[in-house]
């Protein structure tokens, strides 16, 4: 008999293809990992790796706020701004966050991890890689892959600071930069990855994650997207949910633990 093979892709996307890293994980069902970084020359052969993929995780937002579009939309019709709608307090009574800056997937995400907001893909420069996000997507569609926003296509939006504090990992100082205290930062943050899946990583791969915050959110990327292929991940609840995923992207968060991936069977969503 044949044995299961799945294959996932990790991108931390950049506004350049020269900054953008991609990570490449073959699962096998006896829960071993072939993983490995890749360079791809421009857009094209980025595409080439999310096509042979039985799912990407992108780490970039794949919509924006519908409030901020509809207002931007009505400035330049030179007709009356709608009156944005407000997302609902959190549990501990803070405010939800503002529908202008913020997706309802980033609101959601922000009352599920009690982190930090994510980024505003409207106000900060990640539009700029929203952008570019968009015309890989538009790519796709054009050769026949369409790509819901939902993450049921072939891409995924991921968040790898968010997955790892939902895998436990909580680290006490930033890894997102360069200074030897960053470093030490990623490599706890390895360490606790392959602790949680049971096995160890290329050497290769380790130093890599090691020196660039870029690559290891790649390998992030790709372990989500296997938590999204498996049915480990959360998915929208509602049908008013469902709707404003399917236009403004929506985050998947991991629903289990890191040790269920190695074994996990691809589900139907």
């Amino acid at each position: 008999m044949e044995r299961e093979r799945a294959v996932t892709v990790g991108v931390d996307l950049a506004a350049s293809a020269r900054r953008t890293a991609v990570c490449r994980v073959v699962w096998s069902d006896e829960g071993a990992l072939d993983v490995e970084f890749l360079v791809p020359d421009g857009d094209e052969e980025l595409l080439a790796l999310v096509r042979d993929a039985d799912k990407t995780g992108l780490d970039c937002p794949l919509g924006w706020p519908s409030d901020f579009v509809a207002t931007v939309l009505a400035h330049h019709q030179g007709v009356r701004l709608p009156v944005p709608d407000r997302f609902e307090a959190r549990a501990d009574g803070r405010p939800g966050l503002d529908p202008l800056r913020f997706r309802l997937t980033d609101d959601l995400t922000w009352k599920a991890t009690s982190m930090r907001p994510p980024l505003s893909v409207s106000t900060d420069l990640l539009g700029v890689v929203a952008l570019r996000a968009a015309r890989l997507l538009d790519a796709l569609a054009a050769a026949g892959a369409p790509v819901p926003r939902d993450g049921s296509g072939p891409v995924a939006e991921v968040y790898p600071a968010a997955a790892l504090r939902l895998w436990g990992i909580r680290p006490a100082r930033s890894y997102k930069n360069a200074g030897p205290e960053a470093r030490e930062v990623r490599e706890h943050i390895l360490h606790s990855l392959e602790t949680g899946l049971g096995l160890s990583l290329p050497e290769p791969v380790r130093e890599r994650c090691a020196d660039s915050h870029d690559h290891l959110d790649a390998l992030v990327c790709a372990l989500v997207a296997r938590a999204v292929l498996a049915g480990h991940t959360g998915w929208p609840r509602t049908p008013a949910e469902s709707s404003v995923a399917a236009q403004e992207g929506w985050i998947h968060l991991p629903a289990g633990d890191l040790a269920v991936l190695r074994n996990a069977r691809a589900r139907r969503h």
